[in-house]
C-alpha cells in the first residue's frame, strides 16, 4: 500500500525542496508542483480556467507517480492549495476541484510553516499575506478533519522534523 502525503501551505514555505528531499530519504516519488511549469507558459494573467487545468493534470501525474512509488507519495501541492488559490483569487472554486478536496484523500498532511523568509520568485504573489493564507490552511485542515503536522524549521532541520513525524504517525499504523 501506497501512502499519499500531501506537503501543503503558503506559499514560499519550503514546500518543493521538502518535497524532493523527502522522496529522497525514502527512496520512492514525488509529484512537483504543476503550477510552476504550466505558469511559465501562459502569457496572459492566469484565469478559474487555469486553476482547473492546473488541479487536473496535477491529479494526473500524481496518479502516474503512484504506479513508481514505494511505501510513500510525495505531492507538492494538492486540491486543498488550489481550492484556497481559487477562492481567494476568484472568490469560487470549481465543482471539480472541491470534489476532489473531499473525496481524494492523502494519508497525511505535512503543512508547511511561514517560519521561513520570503523568497522572491516571479510566480509567487503574496509576500505579506502568508499568516493570513498559513490560518486559512489550519482551518480547512481542521473543519475537514484531516490528519496534519506542522513542519517548521529550515533546511536540514525541517527536513529531520517532517521526517521524524511521518515515522512517528506511521509508527503504529
Amino acid at each position: 500500500m501506497i501512502r499519499r502525503i500531501a506537503v501543503t501551505g503558503p506559499e514560499s514555505t519550503g514546500k518543493s525542496r521538502l518535497s524532493k528531499e523527502l522522496a529522497a530519504h525514502y527512496q520512492t516519488s514525488f509529484v512537483a508542483e504543476y503550477a510552476r511549469e504550466y505558469l511559465a507558459t501562459i502569457k496572459q494573467a492566469y484565469t478559474l480556467s487555469d486553476i482547473l487545468q492546473i488541479a487536473q493534470t496535477q491529479f494526473e501525474l500524481e496518479n502516474q507517480a503512484e504506479q513508481e512509488a514505494q511505501n510513500y507519495l510525495f505531492v507538492d501541492t494538492e486540491f486543498l492549495v488550489t481550492k484556497i488559490w481559487s477562492e481567494y483569487c476568484f472568490k469560487t472554486c470549481p465543482a471539480w476541484i472541491n470534489e476532489k478536496f473531499l473525496t481524494h484523500r492523502y494519508d497525511l498532511y505535512l503543512l508547511c510553516d511561514i517560519d521561513l523568509p520570503w523568497e522572491p520568485d516571479p510566480l509567487r504573489e503574496h509576500p505579506h499575506d502568508r499568516a493570513f493564507f498559513y490560518d486559512w490552511f489550519v482551518k480547512e485542515l481542521k473543519t475537514n478533519n484531516l490528519p496534519f503536522v506542522v513542519i517548521r524549521g529550515s533546511g536540514k532541520e525541517r527536513t529531520n522534523n517532517a521526517i521524524n513525524s511521518i515515522d512517528e504517525y506511521f509508527s503504529d499504523k
